[in-house]
């Protein structure tokens, strides 16, 4: 008995060192993976440490631009708010050129005799048009007579 309890035993320690064996190399393959996954990992990580730069440059230059067109932009309203303002000046200064033509045009009209009841007393011209052409007619006759208009 002594022999055959001496065999089991034997037996079971060898069925337990197979078992080892067999999860030992289980185990080596799922660490053979793990280091796989390691590599693939880390050169992943390496790529966005990469892209993270890239896209920190570009915002960056991103942000220059910016400010360069904020900036760029402000000097342009700046100047569109300086020529609306002339624009609006010279308009104030057409405008009052324009009502001293008329009083002139209408003072310069010859003036019907009274004598004819017939015709009615005529209106000062309304139409641009008309100021404009009665200026021109003035400025012709002054020049005519050697007087600067």
């Amino acid at each position: 008995m002594n022999h055959s309890m001496g065999m089991i035993i034997e037996t079971l320690v060898a069925m337990l060192l197979v078992a080892t064996i067999g999860y030992c190399m289980l185990l080596n393959s799922r660490l053979k993976r793990l280091k796989a996954d390691e590599q693939s990992l880390k050169a992943t990580i390496a790529e966005l440490i990469t892209a993270t730069e890239i896209a920190e440059r570009a915002i960056g230059g991103l942000k220059i631009t910016v400010r360069e067109c904020n900036e760029n932009l402000g000097s342009r309203l700046e100047a569109s708010s300086d020529l609306v303002s002339e624009l609006d000046k010279r308009l104030l200064e057409g405008d009052d050129l324009l009502r001293r033509l008329s009083r002139i045009v209408s003072a310069g009209k010859p003036r019907e005799p009274q004598s004819a009841p017939a015709a009615a007393p005529s209106a000062p011209p309304t139409s641009p048009q008309a100021i404009v052409a009665a200026a021109q007619a003035f400025a012709e006759r002054k020049r005519s007579a050697g007087l600067a208009a």
